[in-house]
């Protein structure tokens, strides 16, 4: 089960039962205010729990005067103009209670302690990185699927790799005799000129060498290579080896999202991370 991508106007959103939420992914700041009336009507007719919207600056202080509190900020995000901010209203307090808060302020604090602390090694003599393409679709559906229990976009779907492939996103793998055994994603806005680096998962018996660290660091370079200012991830909060591989590649903490994404069997916080290109 998955939740809708739809369009409002302009603007870009998710919603669903699965993550019990609406998603803005993308806004048109034409559709400011009337997309704010139209969440609080869709949010009360699903009876969700959580609105979380990403919009610019400028459109800060509209959603701020109706209920929604900032939870993360990423500096730069438009263009490498104007920051960006994760905002979120709830409609069920409830849902804005993490019991885990404590473990994850610690491991933030863990991560921050290493910023930029990363030593390069080269790439495991018999590990290769390299893109993928249309026919590699089923090879990273599987690897999504045994990693991920349950996920907020259906990765398991070999159908909506490929159909993402052919739009706004990029994949990118390390291999071993062949085999993917590393993957992740940029999913790019060139018109804002920002990437998120997203939906990493390495196979359980490849764990341990950093292989995402090294897919890391090539998808910036691909990036810078076309373009792209700000590069950011939305990680899992309680997931030590994702924030520290971003951490130690100097991405900066931006706030935690929290309960946000269904995720893995329940619903996750996530830390924000994003770094200047």
């Amino acid at each position: 089960m998955s939740d809708t991508i739809c369009r409002y106007g302009g603007s870009i959103y998710q919603h669903g039962h699965h993550n019990d939420r609406i998603y803005l992914m993308k806004i048109s700041l034409d559709d400011v205010p009337d997309i704010i009336h139209f969440f609080e009507e869709l949010s009360q007719k699903n009876r969700y729990s959580k609105i979380f919207v990403k919009v610019p600056a400028s459109a800060y202080p509209e959603f701020l005067s109706r209920g929604y509190r900032v939870e993360g900020k990423i500096p730069g995000l438009y263009r490498g103009l104007e920051d960006g901010f994760f905002m979120a209203r709830y409609i069920d307090e409830r849902r804005c209670r993490a019991a885990d808060m404590n473990r994850i302020r610690e491991l933030i604090r863990e991560c921050v302690k290493k910023a930029g602390d990363y030593r390069r090694r080269e790439l495991p003599e018999e590990y290769t990185l390299q893109a993928c393409h249309s026919e590699d679709a089923e090879d990273i559906a599987a690897l999504y699927g045994q990693i991920f229990e349950s996920y907020p976009f259906p990765i398991q779907d070999p159908g909506y790799i490929s159909a993402t492939m052919q739009d706004n996103f990029r994949y990118f793998s390390v291999r071993n005799n062949g085999e993917i055994v590393t993957v992740a994603s940029t999913e790019i806005n060139r018109q804002d000129k920002n990437a998120e680096m997203t939906d990493f998962a390495t196979d359980r018996r490849h764990s341990g060498l950093n292989l995402a660290g090294h897919l890391l660091e090539w998808m910036e370079n691909e990036m810078k290579d076309e373009g792209i200012r700000v590069a950011f991830t939305i990680a899992r909060a309680l997931s030590f080896p994702i924030n520290i591989t971003f951490a130690r590649a100097g991405y900066r903490y931006g706030g935690t999202l929290l309960n946000n994404t269904h995720i893995c069997g329940s619903f996750e916080s996530m830390n924000v991370w994003s770094k200047t290109l």
